[in-house]
């Protein structure tokens, strides 16, 4: 029986564990940390998702065949490479590749190196140079903190003001601390967006079905950015034309930089995408699977999850087949009052027993009492 152990505390991870559950391979699964969801399918273990030594100890001291990792943090830290030391698998690339996700800098000068499409940038690391900089762009303009800054280090500053404060925050105030000692300063793209994720074994690119999700924490697009209010797949946006684009243009020379670049990249590469009026252009790359599109793209998944994510950590990719089911799927995320800033803990959350047929639940911050699930 194969040993498979997911890392990671959200809905993302309880949609990889319903996923894999479904394998004819019948696996036994494990989740680090895991919540109420996540301990239906999988052995609870108590150690913190981004605790990159204490869980590669574990994992080797349980002879865990595989690992697969949701959250990015453990990646940046580089989890894939301690597992790698212990001559453990791990479906997630290396501290070196993550830098794709964990350094905007990093992946910028790579993307204009290769000549795959992206917004017009300048990278600064002191205010007087964010200031010339900022002199050479219209508004709206995009500030970004360079560091992984928990989806918080994006701002679309409408005026000049706006983006000044902005740069202030990284580079004076450090309200990113060393996230934001370099700052990418960036036009401002328009038209929709879309994300795009592809199983990479280093060479072989093969993508998902694309997803589109909502940000805005109110009814209708509303109030503050957060991590994901909701998804679906597929938008009808992305057309096989689009499609066929995104994989020529940019997921395979970006997989055949990072080759060139000495860092070959295995995982889930992710690609957030503007569809401009001159076509797609990249707006980040992040080195896993995303939250919350993972939640409906797996469910329109036909393939054994397990069977695809062995033959990238293996290196052939090209035998697997990667089948799509017909059809599409959207995703409602509830989160407690005052989310994303302080809610409360502990409110009981009631119905998931009496979900229709024909939906999923999937857990991210509950916790199970006596009393039933709250939200933790």
């Amino acid at each position: 029986m194969v040993r498979v152990l997911v890392v990671g505390s959200g809905a993302r991870e309880h949609a990889l564990l319903w996923k894999l559950a479904q394998s004819p391979r019948r696996p036994q699964l494990f989740c680090a940390p895991g919540n109420a969801g996540t301990a239906q399918l999988a052995e609870s273990v108590p150690i913190a998702s981004d605790d990159v030594r204490a869980l590669a100890v574990w994992a080797d001291e349980r002879a865990i065949d595989l690992a697969i990792v949701g959250p990015e943090a453990p990646l940046a830290r580089g989890i894939a490479d301690a597992f790698a030391a212990r001559g453990r698998a791990l479906f997630g690339p290396t501290q070196a590749a993550a830098q794709i996700e964990a350094s905007k800098a990093w992946t910028k000068a790579l993307l204009v190196r290769y000549g795959i499409p992206t917004a017009r940038a300048e990278i600064v690391a002191d205010l007087e140079a964010a200031r010339r900089a900022l002199d050479t762009f219209g508004t709206p303009v995009v500030v970004k903190a360079d560091g992984l800054a928990a989806g918080k280090g994006v701002t679309v500053a409408a005026t000049r003001a706006e983006a000044e404060a902005a740069v202030r925050a990284c580079l004076v105030e450090r309200a990113f601390g060393a996230a934001g000692e370099r700052v990418v300063i960036e036009e401002c793209l328009a038209g929709p967006e879309v994300s795009v994720l592809a199983f990479v074994d280093g060479e072989c690119v093969v993508p998902m079905v694309p997803a589109c999700d909502y940000k805005r924490v109110g009814e209708g697009d509303t109030g503050p950015n957060t991590g994901g209010m909701g998804a679906y797949a597929p938008p009808a946006l992305a057309t096989p034309e689009l499609r066929a684009r995104v994989q020529r243009e940019i997921l395979e020379p970006t997989a055949a930089a990072l080759v060139a670049a000495g860092r070959p990249y295995r995982g889930v590469l992710y690609a957030g995408l503007m569809v401009t009026a001159e076509g797609p252009k990249v707006l980040e790359f992040n080195c896993r699977f995303g939250d919350p599109e993972t939640q409906v793209i797996l469910p329109l998944l036909a393939s054994d999850l397990l069977d695809i994510v062995e033959a990238v950590v293996e290196g052939h990719l090209d035998q697997a087949p990667v089948r799509w089911r017909a059809g599409a799927a959207c995703g409602v995320v509830l989160a407690a009052e005052g989310y994303p800033g302080p809610s409360p803990m502990g409110m009981p959350i009631r119905g998931l027993d009496t979900a229709p047929d024909d939906a999923l639940v999937f857990h991210a911050g509950t916790r199970a009492t006596p009393e039933g699930i709250v939200a933790a």
